[in-house]
């Protein structure tokens, strides 16, 4: 698996497990992916949440993605996106319907300022398979 058959595969699998840090204990939640791509891995989430208070405290995180029958890992730092327009483009998503009662139930201003929009822009991919167990790993760099 190269760079570009990875995007493709965690695009057409986004559900994926995302490992952060609560102190000295770890802590994983299943999230949605928004997009992957040339400007980095996508997602999202709300700024009231510990996850939000987690990445803001440390920015280390790792993603773990099952698709086409591999483990895709991917570990790097977390940047914070305050772009408006982005949020609004992933809350209008037809993949974002659950989003719409939230985002029409306050004014834009009040959304944008409560919703998260994270970008992994480069980490290191460790991809697994079971058939692949006793070999090398596929290891390199998004």
């Amino acid at each position: 698996m190269n760079r570009n058959e990875m995007i493709q595969a965690i695009n057409r699998n986004p559900v994926f497990y995302l490992a952060t840090m609560d102190g000295s204990q770890p802590r994983v939640r299943g999230m949605l992916l928004y997009s992957a791509g040339d400007d980095g891995i996508i997602f999202h989430t709300a700024k009231q949440r510990d996850l939000f208070a987690q990445i803001m405290k440390n920015d280390q995180a790792e993603l773990c993605f099952s698709a086409d029958g591999a483990q895709i890992r991917i570990s790097g730092k977390l940047e914070l996106v305050e772009d408006d327009t982005l949020k609004d483009k992933i809350a209008s998503h037809p993949t974002r319907a659950f989003l719409a009662p939230w985002r029409n139930s306050i004014p834009a201003e009040e959304f944008h300022k409560q919703f998260a929009v994270f970008r992994m822009a480069e980490g290191h991919v460790t991809v697994w398979t079971m058939e692949r167990n006793l070999e090398p790993k596929i290891e390199f760099d998004y």
